[in-house]
């Protein structure tokens, strides 16, 4: 079971309200806003619950407080990116800046650098200030302005740098394992009693968080595939049995090679972490490609970075600074190994390989994408200055956005479900279920 269905089917085993340090009694400095009431919830979308059971899952609405916890006056916030890059970090950024400054009148804002390792003692480089000057412009630009950097600082002397720059509001911008780090911080915070509102941001090009609805960038990273996939196909229509290989993130869930592949309807196969697939015989990769080439003279196929690992060979080498698996080179083996047993077999192949990797979560957010790392920004600050803390921001509802405990939305990674619409929907584009079979 997903940990949807779990949750769906006992909700009361799973924690869904977010901390709050204490009472509300400031009044918020903002002014003709549709101030979200006390207490107001929205239910998980495919939550309808019995008359006779537990109330259904639900999350604490995100948005204005007309009573906030901390006063704009006396508060000082710091804003760090952490983990691998991503489209739009630089807008995240600036939204937090713009809102805690022009909204709140916050006056001290820093950019600490380089991810964790900025709090931890003696920091490579010293926090930057920011305000809606500095970061007037950077939304242009892609990466991020604080730098980024992967690996565990103590949560313990990191709360010391915070208690010594009286820092009273913390925004953690990044995936599952900055979001853990942001937990030991608010935790440690807690046992201090020291009252920082600890808020994450979520960001996973891989979509993987649960409960967040879609991570800001990956619409951005889909988009992004469209040039290389039409490249990968006018280069293997380009030559006699063509084959475009593209190989795109996705560590341990497929969602960007999923909708990749529904962008891009010239793609024929879709591999991906949570569907598992064979190489040799009746439905195994080779022997589909083979039929392929005998009706059409091209094919494209592409594959997540985490697919297929127990089919390469040798070690995976070490996990990297944030703990991660290192992940078997899954592209780089198929272009050897499709053209190597196609030529065995007396099949013309001719292999070309595409990893657009960097180039794809370097750019910055585009379009929508753009509109919603704003969106999560100010519903962070809000949510910051309303005394939650240990939340990330998300938006699971559509349009509303909602917040989560951390713990719930890391407690396992999300995965494309291979009953689902968005897989059948691949199916339904690349009709590689008729061709490919389970190892």
């Amino acid at each position: 079971m997903t940990l949807l269905q779990r949750l769906l089917a006992r909700p009361d085993a799973f924690r869904c309200d977010v901390d709050t340090l204490g009472p509300c009694r400031v009044a918020s400095p903002l002014r003709n806003r549709g101030f979200v009431p006390d207490g107001a919830r929205l239910r998980l979308s495919a939550a309808a619950g019995a008359a006779d059971g537990p109330p259904p899952p639900s999350f604490e609405r995100a948005g204005p407080r007309r009573l906030i916890f901390h006063d704009p006056v006396w508060s000082r916030a710091a804003i760090l990116t952490a983990g691998g890059l991503c489209p739009g970090l630089n807008h995240v950024i600036k939204g937090l800046v713009e809102i805690l400054a022009a909204e709140y009148g916050v006056k001290t804002v820093y950019g600490i650098r380089y991810g964790y390792r900025g709090l931890a003692p003696c920091p490579p480089d010293p926090p930057m200030m920011l305000d809606p000057e500095a970061v007037d412009t950077i939304h242009e630009r892609g990466g991020t302005i604080l730098g980024s950097s992967r690996g565990e600082q103590s949560a313990s002397e990191m709360v010391d740098t915070l208690a010594r720059m009286n820092i009273n509001l913390l925004f953690c911008v990044g995936g599952d394992g900055t979001l853990r780090g942001a937990r030991d911080i608010a935790g440690e915070c807690r046992r201090r009693g020291l009252a920082v509102s600890v808020v994450g941001v979520p960001k996973t090009i891989d979509n993987d968080l649960q409960f967040v609805g879609r991570s800001f960038g990956f619409a951005t990273a889909v988009a992004e595939t469209s040039a290389i996939v039409q490249a990968a196909h006018m280069e293997a229509r380009g030559a006699r049995n063509g084959l475009g290989l593209v190989k795109l993130m996705g560590r341990d869930s497929g969602f960007i090679a999923a909708y990749a592949t529904l962008a891009n309807p010239v793609v024929n196969f879709c591999l991906i972490p949570e569907s598992p697939f064979a190489l040799e015989g009746a439905g195994g990769l080779f022997e589909a490609l083979a039929k392929r080439f005998q009706h059409k003279d091209h094919a494209v196929v592409l594959v997540a970075e985490g697919a297929g690992q127990e089919l390469v060979a040798g070690s995976a080498g070490p996990a990297d600074a944030s703990g991660n698996a290192a992940k078997k080179d899954i592209g780089v083996f198929l272009r050897g190994a499709i053209a190597a047993h196609l030529a065995g077999r007396g099949t013309e192949v001719n292999v070309k390989y595409f990893d657009p990797s960097y180039a794809i979560r370097s750019v910055p957010a585009q379009g929508t994408d753009a509109i919603h790392c704003y969106l999560l920004a100010r519903n962070a600050v809000h949510a910051a200055m309303a005394g939650r803390t240990d939340c990330v921001v998300g938006n699971y509802h559509g349009d509303d956005y909602t917040l989560v405990p951390i713990e719930l939305a890391t407690l396992e990674r999300q995965q494309v479900d291979l009953g689902g619409d968005l897989w059948t929907a691949v199916l339904d584009a690349t009709g590689q279920d008729r061709m490919l079979g389970a190892p």
